[in-house]
Protein backbone atom coordinates (compact mmCIF):
# COMPACT_ATOMS: atom_id res chain seq x y z
CA UNK A 1 0.00 0.00 0.00
CA UNK A 2 2.91 2.34 0.68
CA UNK A 3 3.39 4.76 -2.11
CA UNK A 4 -0.40 4.30 -3.58
CA UNK A 5 -2.60 7.13 -3.56
CA UNK A 6 -5.81 5.81 -1.76
CA UNK A 7 -9.23 6.97 -3.26
CA UNK A 8 -11.87 8.00 -0.94
CA UNK A 9 -14.69 5.75 -1.97
CA UNK A 10 -12.78 2.52 -0.53
CA UNK A 11 -12.36 4.53 2.87
CA UNK A 12 -16.40 6.12 2.57
CA UNK A 13 -19.26 4.73 4.01
CA UNK A 14 -21.57 3.49 0.96
CA UNK A 15 -23.83 3.75 0.86
CA UNK A 16 -24.13 6.53 2.54
CA UNK A 17 -26.70 7.17 5.31
CA UNK A 18 -29.28 9.67 4.01
CA UNK A 19 -32.44 11.48 5.51
CA UNK A 20 -34.69 13.71 3.17
CA UNK A 21 -34.54 17.56 4.16
CA UNK A 22 -38.28 17.13 5.70
CA UNK A 23 -37.41 14.31 7.97
CA UNK A 24 -37.26 15.48 11.56
CA UNK A 25 -34.21 15.66 13.71
CA UNK A 26 -35.17 12.06 15.74
CA UNK A 27 -35.43 10.27 12.43
CA UNK A 28 -32.02 11.77 11.70
CA UNK A 29 -30.83 10.86 14.91
CA UNK A 30 -32.35 7.69 14.75
CA UNK A 31 -30.76 7.26 11.26
CA UNK A 32 -27.38 7.85 12.87
CA UNK A 33 -27.60 4.87 15.56
CA UNK A 34 -28.44 2.58 12.93
CA UNK A 35 -25.45 3.47 10.82
CA UNK A 36 -22.60 3.90 13.54
CA UNK A 37 -22.23 7.25 12.67
CA UNK A 38 -22.29 10.44 13.81
CA UNK A 39 -24.06 12.22 10.51
CA UNK A 40 -26.28 11.76 8.10
CA UNK A 41 -26.30 13.33 4.30
CA UNK A 42 -29.79 15.48 3.70
CA UNK A 43 -30.96 15.33 0.41
CA UNK A 44 -33.90 16.87 -1.44
CA UNK A 45 -35.23 15.09 -4.35
CA UNK A 46 -31.81 12.74 -4.06
CA UNK A 47 -29.75 16.34 -4.24
CA UNK A 48 -27.24 16.87 -1.38
CA UNK A 49 -28.72 19.55 -0.01
CA UNK A 50 -26.24 19.06 3.48
CA UNK A 51 -25.56 17.54 6.59
CA UNK A 52 -26.51 17.01 10.09
CA UNK A 53 -24.54 15.92 12.55
CA UNK A 54 -24.01 15.13 16.56
CA UNK A 55 -22.49 18.72 16.31
CA UNK A 56 -25.69 20.10 15.05
CA UNK A 57 -27.89 18.39 17.43
CA UNK A 58 -26.12 19.56 20.31
CA UNK A 59 -25.75 23.20 19.34
CA UNK A 60 -28.71 23.69 17.26
CA UNK A 61 -31.18 21.66 18.54
CA UNK A 62 -30.22 20.56 22.28
CA UNK A 63 -28.40 23.70 23.21
CA UNK A 64 -31.57 26.08 21.90
CA UNK A 65 -34.00 23.41 23.24
CA UNK A 66 -35.71 22.75 20.01
CA UNK A 67 -38.39 19.62 20.17
CA UNK A 68 -36.46 16.83 17.80
CA UNK A 69 -39.96 15.69 17.03
CA UNK A 70 -41.19 18.75 15.65
CA UNK A 71 -37.51 20.39 14.11
CA UNK A 72 -36.73 19.62 10.50
CA UNK A 73 -33.39 18.54 9.78
CA UNK A 74 -33.77 21.62 7.18
CA UNK A 75 -34.07 24.36 9.91
CA UNK A 76 -30.85 22.90 11.53
CA UNK A 77 -28.70 21.13 9.26
CA UNK A 78 -25.41 22.80 7.87
CA UNK A 79 -26.33 23.98 3.81
CA UNK A 80 -22.83 24.95 3.12
CA UNK A 81 -21.36 21.35 2.89
CA UNK A 82 -17.96 20.75 1.17
CA UNK A 83 -18.31 17.37 -0.98
CA UNK A 84 -15.39 15.76 -3.01
CA UNK A 85 -15.23 13.42 -5.83
CA UNK A 86 -15.29 9.73 -5.14
CA UNK A 87 -11.56 9.56 -6.71
CA UNK A 88 -10.03 12.37 -4.63
CA UNK A 89 -7.00 11.08 -2.81
CA UNK A 90 -7.51 10.10 0.75
CA UNK A 91 -4.52 12.48 2.18
CA UNK A 92 -5.71 15.18 0.38
CA UNK A 93 -9.45 15.20 1.99
CA UNK A 94 -7.99 14.61 5.46
CA UNK A 95 -6.35 17.82 4.96
CA UNK A 96 -9.93 19.40 3.50
CA UNK A 97 -11.48 18.30 6.86
CA UNK A 98 -8.77 19.71 8.79
CA UNK A 99 -8.23 22.89 7.28
CA UNK A 100 -11.97 23.51 7.08
CA UNK A 101 -12.79 21.93 10.82
CA UNK A 102 -15.04 19.33 9.27
CA UNK A 103 -15.70 15.52 10.44
CA UNK A 104 -17.62 14.40 7.62
CA UNK A 105 -17.27 14.77 3.59
CA UNK A 106 -19.85 13.70 1.49
CA UNK A 107 -18.45 11.49 -1.58
CA UNK A 108 -20.06 12.48 -4.85
CA UNK A 109 -19.77 10.30 -8.44
CA UNK A 110 -18.55 12.40 -11.46
CA UNK A 111 -22.37 13.47 -11.98
CA UNK A 112 -22.26 15.02 -8.73
CA UNK A 113 -25.13 12.24 -7.01
CA UNK A 114 -23.46 11.03 -3.43
CA UNK A 115 -21.92 7.75 -3.50
CA UNK A 116 -20.76 7.66 0.09
CA UNK A 117 -19.93 9.77 3.31
CA UNK A 118 -16.24 10.18 4.39
CA UNK A 119 -15.77 10.38 7.91
CA UNK A 120 -12.27 11.98 9.86
CA UNK A 121 -12.28 8.65 11.81
CA UNK A 122 -12.23 6.52 8.92
CA UNK A 123 -9.64 8.27 7.02
CA UNK A 124 -7.15 8.32 10.80
CA UNK A 125 -8.04 4.69 11.21
CA UNK A 126 -7.03 3.80 7.58
CA UNK A 127 -3.66 6.34 8.00
CA UNK A 128 -2.89 3.96 11.47
CA UNK A 129 -3.40 0.50 9.54
CA UNK A 130 -1.07 1.50 6.91
CA UNK A 131 1.78 3.25 9.11
CA UNK A 132 1.40 -0.40 11.14
CA UNK A 133 1.80 -2.17 7.86
CA UNK A 134 4.97 -0.21 6.99
CA UNK A 135 6.52 -0.52 10.69
CA UNK A 136 5.71 -4.24 10.39
CA UNK A 137 7.55 -4.64 6.89
CA UNK A 138 10.42 -2.79 8.52
CA UNK A 139 10.12 -4.51 10.94
CA UNK A 140 10.54 -8.10 8.93
CA UNK A 141 13.33 -6.73 6.40
CA UNK A 142 15.48 -5.74 9.81
CA UNK A 143 14.96 -9.08 11.49
CA UNK A 144 15.51 -11.10 8.73
CA UNK A 145 18.46 -13.31 9.30
CA UNK A 146 19.37 -14.96 6.23
CA UNK A 147 23.45 -14.99 4.20
CA UNK A 148 24.94 -11.85 4.51
CA UNK A 149 22.61 -10.34 7.41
Amino acid sequence: MRGEIMKVIKIAQTPPPTVASSANVLEAVKTMQNARGGAVAVLDADRLVGIFSERDVMLRVVATKRDPEKTLVQEVMTSNVERVKADFDGGDALALMVKHHIRHLPVVDQSGKLVGLLSIRNLLQHHVEDLADQLNSLEAYFSADGPGG
